[in-house]
């Protein structure tokens, strides 16, 4: 199986590799269960020090670094330098904190001593997507790595030249050979590799399909799995919000990424005395986003990652307005080389009609009226999904029901959706479980050892 990297911008075949034979995979396997076992014992200072030589390799390689993920998925050029960047940022976090939050917890019982600690597990599966193809790796990897643990990447197929890039990131700052290993596999050797024993347990950012057929294959192995998966996150605006910031706002958290994220607000719930205003100002913003080529720092939207991605989204949008959706601009292909598609705006979109509960992975906005707070919250709440909520409001009545009532694994006040490596980050119902960063994060693939002396 040939594993491409091919410029989605374009349509360019940029490289080709060779997926790993059987033999290859078995190797790698074996470098990573003799790597834990010798690893484990380092110091997290060392660890430390190895992890902090991954950051400045970041820092001071980044433009290369980004140059890369635009080639390959799609990524504005200035997209993916901040991603690099905050790449470093996580390294440097669990560098620096790892110490703290990997150390005895004593507790008081009527033993002599007793104390909780925190040990390693072995070789984690990391199965990670190509919309963020540095960051959602460095966030497993950054606490899995300073807890002692190794990873194995076995990264999305249409990004090869990033996965490699960030095994040889490892490599060149310190960690020994094995700690970090890429696998250039094909989708269907997940279900072998979760089979073998010596993986230990698993991560995947992805779709819904993806993590349901993860988790059975895990717990078939009772393994334990973090899922990262879908969103259909709501953006809910009240009429005491700052509407100029919140338009301003949902523009940059709807076009994230080309609007690729899982975590982008899609589902745009304002309350009827201010609709009209805010989806006028909102077709303005839109419409002065400049779409072209990704490399270039000007560049507001490029193309999507796939040539699938954009059929199945022109699928969604015109199926949408056959059920009775209302275009408020955009709605098509770009006629350009590439997989662009116009900054979109649906809304009138007719109760019971796929698109209310659908994710668009792309630069596709859906537009609701609502009369009131509690029409909002029930709303945002009727989805399958639960990752993030973003919502507007100046009352502090209105932002602790918000807090307190909207289903999502976070809610931001007065700001969009984001990953903060100091705050933990995960879903709830089909969203995932499981969360990354923060200590909750790397305390994840841990054993949580109970320890007792009489």
């Amino acid at each position: 199986m040939a594993i491409s990297s091919i410029n989605p911008a374009t349509g360019e075949t940029l490289k080709t590799f060779t997926a790993l034979t059987d033999s290859e995979i078995e190797t790698k396997l074996e470098l990573s269960k003799q790597a834990f076992e010798k690893g484990r014992k380092t110091s997290l200072s060392k660890r430390a020090e190895w992890m902090q030589a991954a950051a400045a390799l970041l820092e001071q390689n980044k433009a290369q670094y980004a140059q890369i993920m635009t080639l390959e998925m799609g990524k504005p050029i200035q997209g993916a330098i901040a991603e690099v960047e905050k790449c470093a940022v996580v390294c440097r976090y669990y560098a620096e904190n790892a110490a703290k939050f990997l150390a005895d917890v004593p507790t008081f019982t009527d033993a002599s001593s007793s104390f909780i600690r925190y040990q390693p597990l072995g070789a984690i599966l990391a199965v990670m997507p190509w919309n963020f193809p540095f960051w959602q790796v460095f966030r497993f990897a950054a606490p899995a790595l300073m807890a002692g643990n190794v990873g194995l990447l076995k990264h999305a197929s249409n990004v090869p030249q990033c996965a490699l890039a960030i095994e040889d990131i490892f490599t060149q700052a310190g960690f020994p050979p094995g700690v970090f290993q890429t696998l250039l596999v094909g989708a269907d050797k997940v279900s072998d590799l979760i089979n073998d024993d010596r993986i230990a347990a698993a991560t995947l950012t992805g779709s819904e399909a993806a993590g349901a057929s993860l988790a059975a294959a895990a717990g078939k192995q009772i393994k334990k799995v973090v899922l990262e998966l879908g969103g259909s996150d709501p953006f809910i605006v009240l009429s005491s919000a700052d509407l100029e910031t919140a338009v301003t706002t949902a523009v940059k958290a709807r076009m994230l990424n080309n609007g690729q994220s899982c975590i982008a607000a899609k589902r745009f719930i304002v309350v009827a005395e201010i609709a009209d205003g805010f989806g006028q100002k909102l077709v303005e913003k839109f419409a002065a986003l400049k779409v072209g080529d990704p490399t270039q720092l000007d560049t507001d939207l490029g193309p999507l990652a796939t040539p699938n991605i954009l059929k199945d989204l022109d699928y969604q949008v015109s199926q949408a307005v056959k059920d009775g959706a209302k275009v408020l601009i955009g709605g098509q292909k770009l006629d350009r080389p590439g997989n662009y598609y116009e900054a979109t705006i649906l809304t009138d979109i007719p109760p019971g009609s796929p698109a209310e509960k659908e994710e668009f992975f792309g630069p596709v906005a859906l537009l609701f009226k609502v009369a009131n707070i509690d029409e909002a919250i029930k709303l945002a709440n009727d989805t399958p999904f639960g990752l993030g909520a973003s919502a507007w409001t100046n009352n502090g009545e209105e932002s602790d029901r918000l807090i307190d009532e909207l289903e999502a694994g976070a809610v931001f006040i007065n700001s969009m959706v984001k990953s903060d490596v100091r705050m933990p980050f995960g879903g709830i119902k089909k969203s995932g479980y499981g969360r990354e960063l923060g200590s909750q994060g790397i305390h994840e693939f841990m054993n949580i050892k109970t320890v007792w002396v009489s």
